[in-house]
């Protein structure tokens, strides 16, 4: 018997079972094998991958909990919730660090330098969670090769939340200095090399690809909701530039 899933990014999705099935496509072998290889190094709260079934679907492990959505409830806020996200990311590019496939197709471009396998989309609207804690991520399909900094920066613009006050998905009643000090938080908690001037250029730079790309979307598909995000991504890039002093000069407070 299938069951219909909803929540988060997924689509045409089904549970059937303890397992999962959905659409895949020329990359579905490799992210299979990346998963396998992840779970080989201990990385156990990333979902099993079981193969393809007889309607071309993939079939990967059904992770029981809650996929937050926005608005985002409180326990998604906290500093704990933060600080274990940035951990378990940290975890996974380690794990991740000198992984290769051989003759790999990826469904999202490789980004320069290729420290590690990035997921591209690791924030909380793919975190499972049970009891108001971080327990996995899903939504795999879109990984690629990339610098650490692309996966932390876009989890950085996601949880502390690097946003314009005007953005329904911000964090309620925050400033830009507790922007930045949760922006230490993380880059703390994932123990990063590079500084929080560094992530926040490369908020930017995501969200300038993604305004782009969504833009095009809504051009494509005659669609005034997706216009609508590209403006949102715009509107945040200049809140960012204008707040960036005060978002940087907080950081310093904030880093583990």
């Amino acid at each position: 018997m299938e069951e219909v899933l909803s929540g988060g990014n997924m689509n045409e999705v089904v549970r059937v079972g303890d397992t999962v099935r959905r659409p895949g496509g020329p990359w579905t072998s490799t992210v299979h094998e990346v998963l396998r290889r992840l779970h080989l190094k201990g990385i156990e709260w990333v979902p099993e991958a079981h193969g393809i079934d007889e309607s071309g679907r993939e079939i990967l492990d059904y992770v029981p909990g809650l996929v937050p959505s926005y608005p985002m409830p409180a326990w998604v806020w906290e500093d704990s919730f933060l600080v274990t996200a940035g951990g378990r990311l940290r975890e996974f590019h380690d794990a991740a660090a000198g992984l290769s496939v051989v003759d790999a197709v990826w469904r999202a471009p490789v980004h320069e330098p290729a420290e590690v396998i990035c997921h591209n989309d690791f924030a909380p609207y793919n975190f499972i969670c049970r009891d108001g804690q971080f327990a996995g991520v899903i939504d795999w399909d879109t990984m690629s090769p990339g610098p650490r900094i692309w996966d932390v920066a876009y989890l950085a613009y996601r949880l502390c939340p690097l946003v314009a006050p005007t953005n329904p998905d911000g964090r309620p009643g925050d400033s830009s200095e507790d922007q930045g000090r949760r922006l230490g938080l993380l880059l703390g908690s994932y123990r990063a090399d590079f500084t929080a001037s560094n992530a926040l250029r490369v908020v930017v730079e995501r969200l300038e690809d993604l305004a782009r790309f969504t833009a095009d979307q809504a051009e494509r598909q005659s669609r005034s909701d997706l216009a609508g995000h590209a403006n949102l991504y715009m509107n945040d890039i200049a809140y960012l530039q204008t707040a960036s002093s005060s978002i940087l000069g907080a950081a310093e407070t904030g880093i583990l």
